[in-house]
C-alpha cells in the first residue's frame, strides 16, 4: 500500500528535489501539490514538470478534501509552514516540515495539538543525513570542549538567521555544556554585532551570500588544540534521503517530533 503525499512549495528549489523524491520511489505516490499562483492547473503544464500528471491546488483544505493523503511535505517558509502544519494536523494529516524558524511556542502548541489527535508530527532544520550527524558529533564533542563557536553560511535567499540547523545545534551542545561566557572578560566589540549572537555564551555567526547552499561548521577550543567539524551540502538532493526517512517514520508517530536526530539509530 503506497503512501499518499501532498507538497506544499513544489516550485521552489527543494520542492523540485521533493517531487523528484517522490515521483521515484515506488512506495510513495503524490496525488496533490499545493501552488498559491497556480491553483487549478496539472503540475506537467508548469515548467520543469511535463512528465509528473498531478493536480494543483490553491487552498490546502480544498486540497486534502479531495485527495485524502497521508502526509503533508511543507516546504515553504516559516509563517506559512505554521498554518499548513496546523491545518494539517486537524485534518488528521501528517506533517513532514523542512521549514525553520518555528517559535518556541508555535512548537509547543503544534506538539500538543499533534498529541490531541494522536496524528505524527516531523519538524526537521536539516534533512541532510551528514548535517545531523554533525549536530550529535557537536554534542558529544561538547562535553570535553566547552568553548564553541558555530557559524552557518547559506544562499542569499534565505530568510531566517540563525538557521535552524545552528540554533538546533547549539540547543543540543547546551544539553552537554553548562552556560558560560566565552572570550576575554572585558571584550568589547567595535562594531556592535562583531561577535555574532549570543546563545548561552556561545557564538553563531551567518553568513549568506550567492553560490553556497547551506554549511556549517563548529570550531571548538581547547588547551593548544582545536577541533572543527563541518557538513557541507552542495546540493539540495543531499537532504532527500532525510525526507524519505521522515515521510516513512511519521507513519507510525503519534506526537511531534523535532529534529532529524530524534528518529535516527
Amino acid at each position: 500500500m503506497s503512501i499518499k503525499v501532498v507538497i506544499a512549495g513544489p516550485r521552489g528549489r527543494m520542492g523540485r528535489e521533493a517531487v523528484k523524491l517522490i515521483m521515484n520511489t515506488a512506495e510513495f505516490e503524490l496525488v496533490g501539490v499545493l501552488d498559491h499562483r497556480n491553483g487549478g492547473r496539472d503540475l506537467n503544464e508548469i515548467e520543469g514538470f511535463s512528465s509528473v500528471q498531478c493536480p494543483v491546488y490553491d487552498q490546502l483544505e480544498e486540497c486534502f478534501t479531495s485527495t485524502s493523503p497521508d502526509v503533508l511535505i511543507d516546504l515553504t517558509i516559516p509563517e506559512t509552514g505554521y498554518i499548513h502544519t496546523k491545518t494539517a494536523l486537524l485534518h488528521g494529516v501528517r506533517p513532514v516540515v523542512g521549514t525553520t524558524g518555528f517559535t518556541a511556542s508555535q512548537l509547543k502548541e503544534l506538539k500538543a495539538l499533534s498529541e490531541e489527535k494522536k496524528v505524527g508530527t516531523i519538524i526537521a532544520p536539516n534533512f541532510a543525513i551528514g548535517a545531523v550527524l554533525m549536530m550529535k558529533f557537536s554534542a558529544m564533542a561538547a562535553k570535553y570542549f566547552p568553548d564553541v563557536e558555530i557559524l552557518e553560511l547559506h544562499h542569499d535567499k534565505k530568510l531566517d538567521a540563525p538557521s535552524g540547523t545552528a540554533v538546533k545545534t547549539a540547543q543540543m551542545i547546551s544539553q552537554q555544556r553548562e552556560q558560560k561566557k566565552q572570550g576575554h572578560p572585558d571584550e568589547k566589540e567595535t562594531i556592535q554585532g562583531a561577535r555574532g549572537a549570543d546563545y548561552e555564551g556561545m557564538r553563531i555567526h551567518s553568513v549568506r551570500l550567492p553560490g553556497l547552499v547551506a554549511h556549517q561548521q563548529v570550531m571548538f577550543g581547547g588547551e593548544g588544540q582545536m577541533l572543527t567539524l563541518r557538513h557541507d551540502s552542495h546540493d539540495r538532493a543531499s537532504f532527500m534521503s532525510g525526507v524519505k526517512v521522515c515521510v516513512e517514520t511519521v507513519m507510525n508517530l503519534e506526537t511531534l517530533v523535532y529534529g532529524l536526530e530524534n528518529i535516527l539509530d
